[in-house]
């Protein structure tokens, strides 16, 4: 009787552990479906965040290209020439001249400035590097808006700023070398270098880009320092093609001093002359290596030539009399 009763008893155990497994293996597929519906659940979200993020990345860069023709067309616009009719204000008579405000013009008082067309990509963002004649630029740099000293009235140097120009070498000068003109930030003002490519090493630093070119003269012969410095066009930020991208970056609304620039794009691929730092090259010795030579008569040791003082002259002369 006692063993038909264990017997009984374990089936019994048998047969609620067999309820409880099949309770918990509903459970466990019940918990394991959930857990798969999250898991696709979360990619298609990921899914979405990421192209949600590639047309955020879309509307902004479309954003800064409007906002770059904007600049251009207001740049092309001359409000004096509009022929639209002009709405009659009624100024408020003062007796005190003093207390009439006159809103400064955001433009610069200049005439326009002819651009060259450099190829863009889809986006509306200039292909770099960019070649301009003996000048080849390789980054805009980014503009500083919280410091003075890193623009003037006509003028933008922005950090990061990178270009390169053929010039005089400055161990010979009658052969060319390549130099790499960088803008970087040097507190609080900028740090203008210009490196040779035959001499790595020996950087020529000015805060002013008229006295690193100046020092870039007198270090390829001193009879060079008669020459005017022209910082700005040996680096390039005085291009007008280069300036008009840097004056559409970000930023240059924010500049104190800096006087938004007229600029209008060429109809035609060749500029005007007169108008290209190209044309500059061709005749401004410290710009050109050709024009270099051009003006300053080589020796045989292949040495700029000085020009003789009066001392000299009047000591020739007194030998001759």
């Amino acid at each position: 009787m006692s063993q038909v009763y264990d017997n009984y008893y374990n089936d019994y155990h048998k047969n609620t552990e067999m309820q409880q497994n099949l309770k918990y293996k509903k459970k466990y597929r019940k918990l394991k479906r959930i857990v798969k519906d999250t898991v696709f659940e979360n990619a298609a979200l990921c899914d979405q965040v990421a192209q949600m993020q590639e047309n955020l990345m879309l509307m902004r860069e479309e954003k800064l290209f409007l906002l770059r023709k904007l600049n251009q067309q207001h740049g092309e616009t001359d409000p004096e020439c509009s022929s639209t009719p002009k709405k009659t204000v009624k100024k408020r008579i003062s007796m005190d001249a003093s207390e009439t405000k006159v809103k400064p013009k955001r433009y610069n008082k200049t005439a326009r400035r002819m651009v060259n067309l450099i190829p863009l990509d889809i986006n509306g963002r200039p292909i770099f590097p960019i070649s301009l004649g003996d000048l080849t630029v390789y980054s805009l740099g980014e503009i500083v808006t919280d410091r003075i000293a890193y623009h003037t009235e006509d003028l933008i140097f922005p950090v990061g700023y990178c270009s390169t120009r053929i010039y005089a070498s400055l161990r010979d000068v009658r052969a060319k070398s390549l130099y790499t003109c960088k803008i970087l930030d040097g507190g609080l003002k900028p740090r203008f270098e210009i490196v040779s490519d035959n001499d790595l090493d020996q950087a020529l630093v000015g805060s002013t880009p008229d006295e690193c070119h100046s020092r870039l003269l007198i270090a390829i012969n001193p009879a060079l320092r008669s020459i005017t410095p022209r910082g700005a066009d040996f680096f390039g930020v005085s291009h007008p093609t280069i300036q008009n991208l840097i004056q559409s970056s970000p930023g240059t609304r924010k500049l104190i001093t800096y006087k938004q620039q007229r600029f209008e794009v060429g109809k035609n691929h060749v500029m005007e002359r007169g108008t290209s730092p190209m044309i500059e090259e061709e005749v401004d010795p410290g710009l050109g290596f050709s024009a270099l030579h051009k003006h300053y008569a080589l020796s045989n040791s292949y040495r700029i030539k000085e020009e003789p003082s009066e001392h000299e002259l009047l000591a020739l002369q007194d030998l001759l009399s």
